[in-house]
């Protein structure tokens, strides 16, 4: 019964000794899935070749900065944990092609899954790792949720080390661009999904007169420039924003009684505002202020704790945008004694996905715990 998990860690550059210490540190006997993150400086049919010797499902993605409880921040490493147990059965796709996901390839999909489910009536949940250049992540996210029964989707979007070059999902033996990597865990144990911002709206709201949301692009807001009226809400000029002031005051979209952070990446010289994430036209928009990271980190982690027991694993999606701010404050040590409290398993990305949304500057992700009271 429970459940046990393995982690491992390494900087070997060289992609079949670096596989070669992962699956060391990984092998155990029963195990039911492997995930792994790795930097995108490896040469990634190398690696895949190298990974095809690891007998077990393998879910992973090419990131910007690997996160873990064994040595906290790292870049250029991977960072891989396998899970075993008889109350866990995953499934792990590649979904190809995510400008051809419809409807109809989401419903076949969901087929197959249930198809080969091992936990008749188990609790289930989704992993989904998605090309973070692909800018399709609305629409994939938005599908898959409507169409796999309803369970709780988390996930991040792939990363490059900031080089915005390619990103690639790895499934089914193979990297790929333009795809995602999806694994359906069902299990017995208990588990969570989360969603967490270290973010709060202030009274200030907006509205987005004009936007070209298929390249998250916001023209006008209130009928102004869009940086002219974004900045006179913050006092300040156009020429005064920068990406320190973009990461202090994101803006927020409220969907019911939660709020989901839509980030700003650069002004264009016309005043266009260029988004991370699709942005449209009539959103009422709240500007959002930061409070602590570390103490909000915290705060989660102990709830977490606190409604599961004893962590298995967390494995989590965490914006680039909170490490570069984790970084330019010196909080590294803080956040890297707070992971190396739990098992924690993660990366940085280009995006994170919550269910059927995705958003920006938020850790999202999933905890197990070790067995289900009662």
């Amino acid at each position: 019964m429970g459940i046990i998990v393995k982690q491992a860690f390494t900087r070997e550059q060289d992609e079949q000794r670096a596989v070669a210490e992962i699956a060391e540190g990984i092998a155990q006997p029963n195990a039911r899935l492997g995930v792994f993150f790795c930097s995108s400086r490896f040469d990634t049919d190398r690696l895949s070749a190298a990974l095809r010797s690891i007998d077990l499902p393998l879910i992973g993605c090419t990131t910007a900065g690997e996160l873990s409880s064994m040595a906290g921040f790292s870049e250029g490493s991977i960072v891989a944990a396998s899970l075993a147990s008889t109350e866990l059965s995953a499934q792990v796709r590649m979904i190809p092609r995510l400008d051809a996901l419809d409807a109809a390839r989401a419903e076949e999909l969901n087929r197959e899954l249930a198809a080969a489910r091992r936990l008749p009536g188990a609790p289930a949940f989704g992993l989904v790792l998605i090309d973070g250049l692909s800018m399709m992540e609305e629409r994939t996210m938005a599908t898959l949720h409507a169409h796999l029964g309803g369970i709780p989707l988390i996930g991040g979007s792939a990363g490059d080390d900031l080089r915005f070059a390619q990103t690639q999902v790895f499934a089914e033996g193979r990297f790929a661009t333009g795809a995602a990597a999806f694994c359906q865990i069902e299990t017995t144990l208990p588990f969570r999904t989360f969603k967490w911002q270290h973010f709060r709206p202030t009274k200030i709201k907006m509205v987005i007169t004009e936007a070209e949301p298929a390249r998250r692009r916001v023209m006008e807001i209130d009928g102004e420039p869009a940086a002219d009226a974004y900045a006179a809400a913050l006092g300040l000029a156009r020429a005064e924003l920068s990406p320190a002031v973009f990461s202090k005051h994101p803006l927020i979209l409220a969907i019911g009684d939660d709020c989901y952070v839509r980030a700003l990446q650069r002004v264009e010289p016309d005043g266009t505002l260029v988004f991370y994430c699709a942005i449209d036209n009539g959103l009422v928009l709240t500007v959002a202020e930061g409070v602590g990271l570390v103490e909000n980190l915290d705060l989660h982690l102990t709830e977490l704790k606190a409604e599961l027991g004893d962590l298995q694993l967390v494995i989590g999606c965490d914006c680039i945008l909170r490490r570069l701010e984790v970084q330019q404050k010196g909080l590294v040590a803080d956040v890297s004694r707070l992971l190396a409290r739990q098992p924690f398993l993660g990366f940085s990305t280009y995006g994170e996905q919550y269910n059927g949304i995705h958003v920006n500057q938020t850790l999202t992700g999933v905890a197990i715990g070790a067995t289900r009271s009662g």
